[in-house]
């Protein structure tokens, strides 16, 4: 595993940043620069399961292990789903088990710093690096404009 560190400056107060970070209306427009239909099912409270899927069904399932609104939030993964099934014992999703992705907000004068950290496997980090940038572009486009 290699650890991804990215970071924008947005033009807007922290409160909007959250909201386009965690609201499924806005998750799901960003997502999409990771695989297209991809949403989020979660309540995003401290210990609560999170499923992020694509539409194929396919994805990602963790737990959420911060919640600091608008300031943290982290995700602790513990395997995959394929085909909407569950799995944590293959062999890929125990190579996922414990892996994190978070996000963490500062502001200043009504700029906020978004900084996202995620641990990703050797072989997709340039995939989720490129597809980072252009995430964290949508996400500055989708806080500014409102």
């Amino acid at each position: 595993m290699q650890t991804l560190k990215k970071s924008i400056q947005i033009n807007a107060p922290k409160e909007k940043v959250w909201e386009v970070l965690l609201q499924d209306n806005y998750t799901r427009i960003w997502y999409a620069e990771f695989s297209e239909g991809t949403h989020g099912e979660t309540d995003w409270q401290l210990g609560s399961k999170a499923k992020f899927m694509d539409s194929n069904n396919d994805g990602l399932v963790g737990t959420v292990v911060v919640n600091r609104p608008n300031e943290v939030i982290s995700i602790k993964y513990d395997g995959f789903i394929s085909g909407g099934k569950e799995d944590y014992e293959s062999e890929g999703a125990q190579a996922m088990k414990g892996t994190r992705e978070t996000y963490r907000l500062t502001e200043n004068n009504g700029i906020t710093q978004l900084a996202i950290e995620l641990d990703t496997a050797e072989e997709y980090y340039l995939y989720m690096s490129s597809a980072w940038n252009k995430a964290l572009e949508k996400i500055k486009v989708l806080a500014e404009q409102n």
